[in-house]
């Protein structure tokens, strides 16, 4: 199954123009480097949906919670934990 996951971009971390940008995203306090060249409208503390790796849309904060609280109700998220997974 094909699965985003929302976050905050809490930081960019890299940019090489107005398009070609790194972010940490924040998934309930899991900071990942996330791809944001799909969202190069995206500011920081946007919610945004990631899909291996790549931001590909931003989200409403309060859709963005609701969805995380689900994927966490339904085990979707165990994952997100383990180091060895980006």
């Amino acid at each position: 199954m094909c699965l985003s996951i929302p976050g905050k971009l809490i930081e960019i971390t890299a940019q090489l123009d107005d398009t070609f940008r790194l972010g940490k995203v924040s998934f309930d306090g899991v900071i990942k480097e996330i791809n944001l060249t799909l969202v190069p409208e995206a500011q920081l503390d946007d919610y945004v949906m990631v899909h291996v790796g790549a931001a590909i849309s931003i989200v409403d904060e309060e859709d963005a919670k609701r969805t995380f609280d689900i994927l966490k109700q339904l085990g979707e998220l165990d994952d997100l934990h383990n180091p060895f997974i980006n």
